[in-house]
């Protein structure tokens, strides 16, 4: 499963303090992001010359408030593999207690946005990851 820390800033919270929601989808995908270029070893920067990752679908469960200060701790786990995207789960926890729990669907696209298959390195890799979560 990959972890990625996360504080939470001052400009992720309101005026009372809280993780603004939204933000709570800009952690996300940088959890996402880090887990291309960390444990795929293929950033953004590359994925980008020859298409992208969009989201296709998203559900979240917000279960409690995050302040400022706290210190998140996200872990995404790839949990299906299709032919041109994957679901992934990803939860985030602060000392243990659960703050959000979202699962998402992701299409590897090309240039002029159409669905196409994982590139055979990547989609071994991705495979590997989801070995080692079992």
């Amino acid at each position: 499963m990959f972890t990625m820390p996360q504080k939470v800033l001052f400009k992720h919270c309101d005026p009372a303090g809280i993780v603004f929601y939204p933000r709570y989808f800009e952690m996300m995908n940088d959890c996402v992001e880090a887990w291309f270029s960390e444990a795929l070893e293929w950033p953004f920067e590359e994925i980008h010359y020859t298409g992208g990752v969009p989201t296709a679908n998203i559900e979240t469960r917000f279960t409690s408030p995050s302040h400022h200060g706290d210190q998140l701790n996200l872990q995404l786990r790839v949990t299906k593999l299709g032919q041109t995207s994957l679901t992934y789960e990803m939860t985030a926890t602060c000392k243990g207690a659960p703050r959000f729990r979202t699962e998402a669907t992701l299409v590897y696209v090309d240039t002029d946005g159409r669905p196409t298959p994982w590139p055979a390195p990547v989609r071994m890799k991705i495979q590997y990851e989801m070995k080692g979560q079992t």
